[in-house]
């Protein structure tokens, strides 16, 4: 048993340092392995519970980074005291720069147009050196197998070794399973990074960033997309959380 490795609600979290996430990317895009990096927040592993197809896209990634304070507070509770919390903008940033640096090749494939081109010209001008691959918007539909089949062969030809994919969960991380084994590169499911770094999403201060409120700033900033979400999944997580904090006193 992996003893870097933590399980919430079900879902496993990869204990693991800024440095070390970061290195284990950068050197698997090197060598163009296909594999997954997910990040788990609340939300993610409350939904993977009922939902088949995101625990399965959970269970095929290749590291799971803890996106959301709660989990990283259980995760200080058990063997972790220095765990940070990884974000998706954050490790977006972080990659993109490292990528510069290391001649890394990067595809940024989901958001709309809009915000994908304005995301486009920002990443230029803060990483001039930056290989950029390509970058495709999808509709905001389900899309035909051909359609589908069409994008995988354009990235594959783009020749890219890192693939930012912004859909929002589920629909990235499901993506990303889908095509495992078929695109080599790294997948990143980065969520919302796409319209944060853009400036079309404005992202919570540091101050509530750092105290774990950004789900609240966030709900505050977009009530109705997101108040069934967080009232569901924050409900939900609250109920199992005394059986986890039961776990971390086990462990």
């Amino acid at each position: 048993m992996n003893k870097n490795v933590t399980t919430i609600l079900g879902t496993r979290i990869d204990a693991i340092s800024w440095a070390k996430a970061i290195e284990n990317i950068t050197t698997w895009a090197d060598k163009r392995e296909s594999r997954i990096v997910s990040l788990c927040n609340v939300h993610v592993a409350v939904s993977a519970r009922s939902d088949a197809g995101l625990r399965h896209a959970l269970d095929s990634s290749d590291m799971i980074l803890p996106d959301g304070a709660p989990l990283v507070w259980l995760m200080h509770k058990r063997s972790w005291p220095e765990q940070q919390r990884i974000s998706g903008p954050d490790l977006m940033w972080c990659a993109l720069a490292q990528s510069e640096q290391l001649g890394l090749s990067v595809f940024f494939y989901g958001g709309t147009e809009h915000a994908l081109q304005k995301l486009i010209s920002i990443v230029r001008a803060s990483f001039p050196s930056l290989q950029i691959a390509g970058h495709i918007s999808p509709p905001f539909r389900a899309i035909s197998d051909d359609e589908e089949s069409s994008i995988c062969n354009h990235i594959k030809q783009s020749g890219a070794k890192i693939i930012m994919v912004g859909l929002g969960c589920p629909k990235q991380e499901k993506w990303m399973a889908r095509h495992k084994g078929q695109l080599h590169a790294v997948m990143l499911g980065v969520g919302a990074a796409f319209d944060y770094h853009a400036g079309t999403l404005q992202r919570a201060p540091l101050a509530w960033q750092h105290a774990g409120f950004e789900w609240l700033y966030r709900l505050m900033k977009e009530p109705t997309r997101l108040m069934k979400r967080y009232l569901l999944t924050n409900t939900l997580f609250l109920i199992a959380l005394p059986w986890e904090l039961w776990n971390s006193r086990r462990n």
